[in-house]
């Protein structure tokens, strides 16, 4: 029941600050932040030659240079910028901290043994999950709340592995899911139109750092390590920047069609 009081509550405040104090809604997008997921002891997920800190780490510094080359009037700030290991809590704060309008947790996927050929990206928003693959998906990549200190007192009792956690999350439909959609959309039909990568679609699921973050929020998984193929392109540095630049696009249209509402 505390779980779903902090819900609510934190779905009325995510309303409130959507408006200004003149009770007129601002489309701009002045800052962005960048969370290349995962870092320090927590290495993600791996392939044969890579590990996934790694990998998003180098996209999103391609991604923030990219950013400030082409967007003067907008400000990149980065949850790591090296191997250190920000908490999931932590990106949601600092992104919060500083008014952030894009929220951008970069990642990579991998699948059991058994399913090397499944390959492609995949743009996650918050909302309830409606297939078990999603789920496995956010099970995944909340459980680094496993390898934070005093994560049963931070998190609330929430369970990273338990099924039943994540059903909490479907009980909260946030001020920003249609802008975050709006988002993800862009960014897989620039990997699938621009890029040439084989898109997998814009799903939802509940993942705690797209929860706590109040603006529009996309996770991104760039790809599978655990496919030879698409684990040797995202380790070129020219498949890096191909994919940074489909996302940097992606927050172009998105800022120039939001602030033209």
């Amino acid at each position: 029941m505390k779980n779903i009081i902090l819900i609510s509550s934190f779905s009325l405040l995510l309303l409130a600050a959507t408006f200004n104090t003149a009770g007129v809604k601002q489309y701009r997008v002045k800052k962005v932040v960048i969370d290349p997921g995962h870092g320090g002891k927590d290495p993600g997920t791996h392939g044969l030659i890579s590990n996934e800190k790694d990998v998003v780490l180098n996209i999103a510094t391609h991604l923030g240079r990219i950013i400030k080359e082409n967007m003067d009037d907008v400000e990149v700030i980065f949850t790591r910028t090296d191997d250190s290991f920000p908490s999931l809590e932590d990106r949601a704060v600092l992104a919060n901290k500083n008014d952030a309008d894009i929220f951008i947790s970069i990642h990579a996927n991998a699948l059991p043994p058994g399913n090397e050929s499944v390959h492609g990206t995949e743009s996650y928003v918050m909302g309830a999950h409606t297939r078990e693959g999603n789920l496995e998906v956010a099970k995944r990549e909340n459980s680094v709340i496993l390898m934070e200190e005093n994560y049963e007192e931070r998190y609330e009792g929430f369970d990273p592995l338990s099924p039943e956690s994540h059903i909490l999350f479907s009980l909260y439909q946030g001020a920003y899911l249609n802008n975050s959609l709006r988002l993800a959309d862009k960014i897989e039909r620039q990997f699938k139109e621009r890029v040439g990568r084989r898109s997998r679609g814009v799903k939802q699921a509940g993942f705690w750092v797209l929860w706590r973050t109040s603006m529009p929020s996309v996770l991104v998984e760039v790809g599978y390590l655990t496919n030879p193929k698409e684990e040797k392109y995202l380790n070129d540095r020219l498949g890096q920047v191909y994919i940074a630049s489909g996302i940097y696009r992606a927050i172009r249209d998105y800022k120039q069609e939001i602030e033209s509402l």
